[in-house]
């Protein structure tokens, strides 16, 4: 189906000492050029869309010239909230889209199989996002006490990207819009308005950058990928 996917890449980076992670190194690209390369492959992505810092901007442009991107649309500033970025995506796609898809600038690795995968998912159910199940026990906590201990077996990791159906998420955010909710995960504006989500299993690779040491490894899963 035709997708425009938007990529989120507005953060301040703080836990990286204020160096933007999305432009850092990553293989012979930068990470957000590696990012858009995921997206590039995919049939069923017809259009990207980036948000970012204003500064940003013209860095981004650059690196998807030289990262061979043509389904590069526009480039805008996000908010100041997540939220308020993937709206300000979500106001730049094409008439012609049928899905929403919003993935994280900072996860370089995700596959495009498993991107057509969610695609197909949200296709099927009104919305998908890609995820893998928990491997440790977690763990209920107030006040430092455990209070309870949630079974392992339904547990999952949520990753991006998140996919929707274009009219249930515009109706998802409207409702967040007229209750004044602001929402950390897509899904969870799909859910407030008693949607379904697909939880579509991808794998344990596609990590996001958010200290320094996970650029360390990715290179290492990068390397793994183009063997």
């Amino acid at each position: 189906m035709n997708t425009s996917v938007i990529i989120v890449c507005a953060g301040n980076s703080t836990r990286m000492g204020g160096v933007n992670k999305i432009l850092m190194p990553l293989g012979e690209r930068l990470v957000i050029g590696v990012t858009m390369q995921a997206f590039e492959k995919c049939e069923s992505i017809k259009e990207i869309i980036i948000v970012a810092r204003e500064c940003d901007i013209p860095s981004i442009q650059k690196e998807a010239e030289k990262a061979g991107i043509t389904k590069l649309k526009q480039c805008t500033t996000g908010g100041s909230t997540r939220q308020e970025s993937v709206i300000n995506g979500v106001k730049c796609i094409s008439k012609d889209t049928e899905l929403i898809a919003v993935h994280d600038g900072a996860r370089p690795l995700v596959k495009s199989e498993h991107i057509e995968k969610a695609i197909k998912d949200a296709s099927v159910f009104g919305g998908a996002t890609l995820g893998v199940p928990v491997k440790d026990t977690i763990k209920m906590v107030e006040d430092g006490l455990i209070t309870d201990t949630p079974p392992r077996k339904f547990l999952y990791i949520t990753q991006t990207p998140q996919v929707f159906k274009r009219k249930l998420y515009f109706e998802g955010i409207d409702f967040a819009l007229e209750h004044n909710l602001d929402f950390t995960d897509d899904c969870q504006l799909v859910e407030a308005i008693g949607g379904k989500v697909c939880m579509t299993t991808g794998d344990y690779t596609n990590i996001k950058i958010t200290t320094p040491e996970d650029i360390a490894i990715a290179e290492v899963m990068l390397k793994q990928q183009n063997i």
